[in-house]
Order: structure tokens, then C-alpha cells, then sequence
């Protein structure tokens, strides 16, 4: 199998490595994209062949806009747990980082720990003025993750076609709120 072309940065935190994603991620991809609660708000689910199309747009866009969401691996097993990271397609409603985890990585704190590494990144190194999150109203989990990290819903958004019929709230903070809260963090 040829190697992997590194595209972009590896972030790491106590728990996480956060990179671009290779295909030895794609089985693991596979599960979430088919698993009907897992994707039930990131556009349904596909089987394998609709999800390997889905999967190519990651590494695709770090290619062309030089930033998307990292592939998020255990540091300490090597196992894929999910994505997060910047997303911005054509028409997007704004910066957006995102996240989807596999179901056997819930409740276990890793995307709050992902999604912070990867906006402290947004914010650093992309420049970024602000993120959002656009969620499904009916997407409780994603609601409390996005006021853990402490972004505020700012009411109902749309998406560009072919999601523009799916419910979203936009929930965003800039990035001198996201950095008055970290530096309040690290004075606790």
C-alpha cells in the first residue's frame, strides 16, 4: 500500500492525536456513516459505498482549502474515534468546526477535547474570527458540547443545497470569547 501524502498538521492533546485522515480510518468511518443513530444528523445513513464517497471530501478539502476536519485517533491505541475540525463548503453559513463520533467513543469526553483542540487551531492558525456549529434542534448531545465549549445558540440557520431543507440552529462564539474563557480556565 503507498505511503500516506502528509497535507497537513498533527495536533495532539493528553488523550487525542489529531491528523488528516488516511484510509486506514475508512472501516471505522464506515460504521458511523452506516449506523442509522450515528448519522441521523449529518445527512443520514449510507452504506459503504455512499460513505466512501463522503469520507474522500476530508482529505479532499485539506487539498484545496487547506484546513478540514482531523481525523481523531486514541493516542494511546491507535484507534479511529471520530472527526473534528474546520468545515467550510461553498456556501456555508459561516466557520464551522465540527464533529461526529463513533458511538463507542460517546460520553467519554473525547470531542470536547477534540473540538477544543481543533478551534484553538481555527483561531491560531487559520486566523478565524469566529466558529459556529450548526446543529439539529432535535441533536441534544451536540447542543451541551457546543455550551460546554461555550458557544451560544443564536437562533435557526440554513444550509446550502442539497441540505438547505435540514433544521439547523447556529450556535457560534468569537474567538475573544473563546480566548476570555480559556484564559479563565487556566486561572481555575
Amino acid at each position: 500500500m503507498p505511503q500516506p501524502i502528509i497535507i497537513g498538521p498533527e495536533l495532539h492533546t493528553a488523550r487525542l492525536t489529531l491528523r488528516v485522515p488516511r484510509i486506514e480510518d475508512f472501516d471505522r468511518y464506515a460504521e458511523v456513516i452506516g449506523d442509522e443513530a450515528a448519522a441521523r444528523y449529518i445527512g443520514g445513513h449510507q452504506p459503504r459505498a455512499g460513505a466512501w464517497r463522503r469520507f474522500l471530501q476530508m482529505p479532499g478539502a485539506w487539498v484545496v482549502q487547506g484546513f478540514a476536519m482531523f481525523s481523531v485517533i486514541e493516542t494511546a491505541s491507535g484507534r479511529w474515534l471520530g472527526q473534528a475540525g474546520p468545515w467550510q463548503p461553498d456556501g456555508w453559513p459561516g466557520t464551522e468546526v465540527g464533529f461526529v463520533f463513533h458511538p463507542d467513543a460517546w460520553g467519554q469526553g473525547y470531542a470536547r477535547e477534540a473540538a477544543t483542540a481543533a478551534i484553538d487551531w481555527a483561531f491560531d492558525t487559520l486566523g478565524w474570527d469566529e466558529v459556529i456549529h450548526c446543529i439539529d434542534p432535535d441533536n441534544v448531545a451536540s447542543q451541551r458540547l457546543a455550551q460546554r465549549l461555550g458557544s451560544v445558540n443564536s437562533g435557526p440557520g440554513r444550509l446550502p443545497p442539497p441540505n438547505h431543507e435540514h433544521a439547523v440552529d447556529i450556535w457560534r462564539q468569537s474567538a475573544a470569547q473563546w480566548r476570555a474563557r480559556r484564559a479563565d480556565e487556566g486561572r481555575a
